[in-house]
């Protein structure tokens, strides 16, 4: 497998990854454990709450973004972390069910001024439900290894 390194990635669409399928377990089980909020728990209260009916946490839907691009692209990048994320958008409840598709774009890539042998990625994921509906937007950098004989010019 090739490794990706900050030349491989030029501005603009750079992938979509999926489809990632979650259940109605997937949403309770990690509800019970990191979000427990009535609304993610609880088909009464979620169906009475303003997401109308039992839906995902965000920080579900943001970790099943991370998983996507972890098995799209990042797995095999030469990434060096991530100094945190810019922007974190939901827009549209999570649903039992729902088969998500994350969509990539390079929104800027750069060398580093400090670290030479290093650029930056900022990347935009766009991730959508099967009828299209976007769920959420985030905005991340990564910091990424050069090739060497790039970062030698």
């Amino acid at each position: 497998m090739t490794t990706l390194t900050f030349e491989d990635f030029k501005l603009g669409h750079f992938g979509t990854f999926g489809p990632r399928h979650v259940t109605r377990e997937d949403i309770l089980a990690y509800a019970r454990e990191y979000d427990p909020q009535p609304m993610h728990l609880d088909e009464a209260a979620a169906a009475k709450s303003m997401l109308k009916g039992l839906s995902g946490s965000g920080w579900h839907l943001s970790s099943l973004m991370m998983r996507m691009m972890f098995d799209g692209f990042i797995g095999r990048t030469a990434s060096m972390g991530s100094p945190g994320v810019n922007e974190m958008r939901w827009l549209s409840p999570l649903r039992p069910g729902d088969d998500l598709m994350l969509d990539i774009e390079v929104e800027e890539a750069r060398v580093s001024s400090s670290r030479p042998d290093t650029g930056i990625v900022t990347f935009k994921g766009v991730v959508k439900n099967a009828a299209g509906v976007t769920l959420a937007e985030m905005v991340s950098p990564i910091i990424v290894r050069r090739r060497a004989d790039a970062a030698a010019e």
